[in-house]
């Protein structure tokens, strides 16, 4: 029997993140990565991409977003269209349980798009150009206990095809390394 994971995007391409300057994040998230991608592919897990949201809506030479800056009916929207073929394989997946075991889908905890169980949020809008108080307003990110946008959008897609208690969600989140390390067994 094959055991299938849905990765993020970026678990496999990092060439899609945002450009980050924190070297000793992301160092640790960068070890992680390749602990869990060793692991999973020692252990014969097919690995399957999901779509980056950020990427295929506003390409790679982006600034960095919050949730709630995604959280509006386009940017759901897109999310749902790019994750309409991603449901589809899902379920046949899961029909085909003789051949098949879906162990889940690995976000990227932190993510406005891809967090499972942390996502950034902040109350940024509006043209940095002679805006006061920038300092204020960019130190206001935080990390919340929420799912990311996109992570959000494919929960509510898992439970309108009633498959949500199928699909097993978790995150690589250098903090907690066994969120992710677990979860090949």
């Amino acid at each position: 029997m094959k055991k299938i994971l849905f990765v993020s995007h970026c678990i496999l391409n990092t060439a899609s993140k945002v450009v980050l300057y924190n070297k000793e994040e992301i160092d640790a998230e960068e070890d992680l990565r390749l602990r869990f991608l060793s692991k999973a592919i020692a252990s014969g897990i097919q690995i399957i991409q999901l779509p980056c949201p950020e990427f295929t809506l506003y390409g790679p030479r982006r600034w960095g977003h919050t949730s709630n800056q995604f959280d509006n009916v386009f940017f759901r929207n897109h999310c749902r269209n790019i994750l309409k073929p991603v449901i589809d394989q899902m379920k046949e997946y899961l029909r085909n349980e003789d051949f098949f075991e879906v162990i889940g889908v690995l976000g990227v905890d932190g993510s406005p798009s891809c967090g499972v169980d942390y996502t950034c949020f902040a109350d940024w809008y509006g043209s940095f150009d002679c805006r006061e108080g920038l300092e204020d307003t960019l130190s206001s990110c935080k990390l919340i206990k929420n799912s990311g946008v996109f992570m959000d959008v494919l929960k509510e897609m898992l439970k309108e095809e009633h498959i949500d208690d199928k699909i097993k969600m978790t995150s690589l989140y250098a903090p907690e390394p066994e969120k992710c390390l677990d979860l090949i067994k």
